[in-house]
């Protein structure tokens, strides 16, 4: 017979894979928690939290009413999950076997590597891990739409110019998640500052976009090339937006200050000029809170850590939902 342990008012917060001490540095330093928790590999339970209390950025995902289940068998696991939803996600630190074989009996939810451009169903998905043999630790209530909150694309190890392509595809994604914006396609207009060498230019090109790339260094020769890619060899931050005018798309991945960058972010909002935007929030040594939550309370904006970040978050803004 399964036994059931409610724990009403607690959390759990998945940590991105090695970025446990940023998620520890947010709940202390930006959410001010300071509360006993138990660890179970990358998740972190708290038996009570603040209902009131904003979910850290640094969490890949939330489960947001905790439970344990104790169990028998693993069908009886299997089967007491689907009793509650229909969708599961694993996160497992331990007993992996077992989790699988769990895992087979529950229904069908695609945790392979996806071809970009993708879409993101929205329909609820659930977390469990083994925290014994016989026993999970569950929500069926979680942050994302995204199975343990992680989403992992077909990498192209030939053409990018950089890796850093895999940051825009992600951001993007999240944007129709969020916003419901579409991805850029031929016929519209994008700006990236600090484009060089070249890898979100690649992913927006690669989509039919115009780009205007802007770098004191050029970038990968074959988008010098590119008939959609206008390149110019300037300080982006240094142009005026109506210099640039009307953008479906602005976009910047440059290493600088969060200040300089929201100043400039603030310059292309008062324009209205920048339909859709997406900036990285680099940080020079440790995460700048403040700064960040800047970025967030802006209208109509989302700052997240992506998978495909590492130290740094990433502000998306998009003006025109369903755009």
């Amino acid at each position: 017979m399964p036994i059931y342990i409610e724990e009403s008012g607690g959390k759990a917060f998945l940590a991105f894979e090695g970025q446990e001490n940023f998620l520890q540095a947010e709940l202390s330093e930006r959410l001010k928690i300071d509360l006993p928790y138990e660890r179970y590999g990358r998740l972190f339970y708290f038996k009570e939290f603040p209902q009131n209390t904003s979910n850290p950025w640094f969490a890949q995902t939330v489960m947001e009413k905790p439970f344990f289940l104790r169990f028998d068998s693993i069908g009886e696991a299997a089967g007491e999950l689907k009793k509650i939803q229909r969708n599961w996600a694993p996160v497992q630190y331990q007993f992996f076997r077992r989790a699988a074989l769990i895992q087979e009996k529950l229904p069908y939810v695609n945790l392979k590597e996806r071809t970009f451009p993708t879409k993101i169903p929205q329909s609820p998905i659930g977390l469990y891990t083994l925290t014994g043999q016989n026993q999970i630790l569950a929500s069926a209530q979680t942050s994302s739409f995204l199975p343990a909150g992680k989403i992992a694309f077909v990498e192209d190890h030939v053409n990018p110019p950089s890796r850093a392509y895999l940051k825009i595809q992600e951001s993007l994604t999240l944007a129709g998640l969020f916003f419901g914006a579409q991805v850029p396609k031929a016929g519209q207009k994008c700006f990236e500052a600090g484009a060089c060498p070249g890898g979100w230019t690649w992913v927006l090109a690669g989509l039919g976009a115009s780009v205007l790339a802007v770098d004191r260094s050029p970038l990968d020769d074959r988008l010098m090339q590119n008939p959609l890619v206008e390149f110019r060899a300037r300080d982006a931050f240094t142009i005026p937006p109506q210099e640039i005018g009307p953008c479906d798309w602005v976009l910047s991945d440059v290493i600088c200050y969060p200040d300089r960058l929201y100043e400039w972010t603030q310059k292309w909002l008062a324009s209205g000029l920048a339909k859709n935007m997406i900036c990285t929030i680099k940080m020079q040594g440790g995460i700048d809170w403040e700064a960040a939550q800047k970025f967030q309370d802006i209208p109509n904006s989302r700052v997240v850590h992506l998978n495909y970040n590492k130290h740094e978050l990433t502000w998306i803004h998009c003006s025109r939902p369903n755009a």
